[in-house]
């Protein structure tokens, strides 16, 4: 019998105890471990850029929003204006979609300073871009405040765009979502029609068409005019979608969609569609491995990294297309089955990596730590049960195909190799992963194994949801002695994907970073911090 354990110096905390002199700086998190409080501007950004409408492992959707909210609340009235600056970065294709970016619109909206209600109205019409944004906008409003004057001043605004041909666009296209229509909306804000052009816009939207204009009323009404043709003359589908130049949301409610209905849409289909119709242009036979020049134009559109970046096309939504192309539509809200073609599977790949941001390899040693705990494969991210483990892996991946010199690993209770390397497709990948997810957290054990084999990189990456509770040491003791006994240079990046407030980062240490959220751009980040860049 020894009493070694007992006699010998500690040289960590228990992760489920504060650090002895740092308990004001610490919070504990849901999983009954103690982490640095990440501070409200740090949950402001993952709230915006992650969301907190679906549920994570430790916390149901309302209590997260709930929390949420309350920061944000406190964050409005302290700097409107950087609020307003946080939701405008989230909403420019960095959050997973828009609705956390607009309700937090409607909550800026309800600031009750001067400054909140000017930085409101500078924003919206940056983040309602659509019409289909315009509802959800709506809708929030509704439930959460009421129309007073400024919200009447940027909904009439809206309405009264210049461009009269882009708002007929978005008229026609969106008619109503989330319980509005755009005749609810006309007279919620008492637009008044400024041109004879515009008056005929607001008079299709209150009244509709009873007889066909014998004529297009103007180049402004010209998709209104066929949509009515349509409606009266539905088997002339074909010509319709031709010569109106009629997208799938104008042509489907009131036409006769077959193939070639389809292959016309395919023909002048936007990113954003395209990838949303993947499944339904395979089984309809537009997209056939015999059909080159189709896939040919697959690949044009959802391979140029421009217009991703210009379609605001997020990394999760190409993942999200990978995964529900390849499972033949036994996944997500689709009731269609196709088979899929291999190369839309290819493209797809390299789409995801393409989505993106990243620079030239810095030629640093890079060592890649992702979460594959129970918590990360319990929190779904959207409707087609992505976890974060499986996002995590995928951003991992995308900065080990931009370096040379890398390992992922993947930590619980131990730190063991996934088998990843750069020639890895996203899908085995994240089957890889996927295959290892079990157990507590321990975020710890990363630094442990690296200073047992002496394993010196120059920049550590966790791609977690932060919540570490099972290890003897906290991570920031751990990254302590792996400074002194391996690697004094050593930088920490954790990548937080829930929206908790908390954070493995110890304040105090200038080589560590929080970077919140599926930003696309955090490789990219990553890499800058590698050299130096920031």
């Amino acid at each position: 019998m020894n009493y070694k354990f007992f006699t010998q110096k500690k040289t960590g905390t228990p992760q489920t105890q504060p650090i002895p002199g740092r308990e004001s700086e610490m919070i504990q998190g849901r999983s009954g471990g103690f982490m640095f409080d990440a501070g409200s501007w740090n949950m402001v950004r993952r709230g915006l850029l992650i969301g907190t409408a679906k549920s994570t492992y430790y916390a149901g959707k309302r209590e997260l929003t709930e929390d949420f909210v309350e920061v944000l609340k406190g964050a409005i009235a302290e700097n409107p204006s950087r609020v307003a600056e946080e939701i405008i970065y989230a909403s420019d294709g960095r959050a997973i979609n828009n609705s956390a970016p607009i309700f937090a619109l409607v909550l800026l909206s309800m600031g009750e300073t001067p400054e909140a209600k000017k930085a409101f109205q500078e924003i919206f019409p940056a983040v309602v871009r659509t019409g289909s944004h315009f509802y959800e906008w709506l809708n929030y409003t509704k439930s959460m405040r009421g129309f007073g004057k400024v919200i009447r001043e940027v909904g009439k605004t809206w309405l009264s765009r210049e461009d009269i041909q882009g708002l007929a666009y978005q008229l026609l296209k969106y008619q109503q979502r989330q319980g509005f229509s755009h005749r609810d909306a006309l007279r919620l804000f008492h637009v008044k029609p400024d041109t004879e052009e515009r008056r005929q816009l607001f008079e299709w939207v209150v009244k509709g068409w009873e007889e066909l204009p014998a004529e297009i009323p103007s180049p402004a009404l010209a998709q209104i005019w066929w949509y009515e043709w349509l409606k009266r003359n539905p088997e002339q589908t074909h010509q319709a979608i031709s010569q109106g130049h009629l997208t799938h949301e104008m042509a489907a409610p009131v036409g006769k969609m077959d193939k070639q209905a389809w292959q016309l849409l395919f023909n002048e289909m936007p990113i954003g569609a395209m990838l949303r119709h993947l499944g339904s242009l395979t089984e309809i036979g537009v997209l056939r491995t015999d059909e080159p020049a189709n896939i040919d134009r697959v690949e044009a559109i959802l391979n140029d990294k421009e217009r991703l970046r210009k379609g605001r096309i997020h990394p999760i939504d190409v993942l999200k297309a990978l995964k529900t192309y390849k499972s033949g539509g036994r996944l997500g809200r689709s009731q269609k089955n196709w088979n899929p073609v291999s190369r839309i599977g290819d493209i797809l790949e390299k789409a995801v990596e393409l989505s993106f941001d990243v620079v030239e390899p810095t030629g640093k040693v890079f060592m890649h730590a992702v979460d594959i705990s129970g918590s990360m494969s319990g929190g779904v991210v959207n409707s087609v049960n992505l976890s974060c483990c499986e996002i995590a892996t995928t951003m991992a991946l995308v900065t080990a195909k931009t370096e040379k010199n890398y390992m992922i690993r993947g930590f619980s209770t131990e730190f063991r190799d996934l088998d990843i390397t750069a020639k890895d497709s996203f899908s085995s990948a994240v089957a890889k992963a996927s295959n290892q997810s079990f157990g507590g957290t321990d975020a710890s054990v990363a630094y442990k194994w690296m200073t047992k084999n002496k394993f010196k990189a120059d920049v550590i990456c966790f791609w977690t949801d932060s919540e570490s509770w099972a290890g003897n040491s906290h991570p920031s003791q751990a990254l302590a002695e792996y400074r002194k006994k391996v690697n004094k240079d050593i930088k920490a990046v954790y990548v937080t994907l829930a929206p908790y407030q908390l954070t493995l980062v110890d304040p105090k240490d200038p080589l560590s970073w929080d970077l919140g959220g599926f930003d696309p751009g955090a490789p990219r980040l990553i890499q800058m911090l590698a050299t130096d860049g920031l």
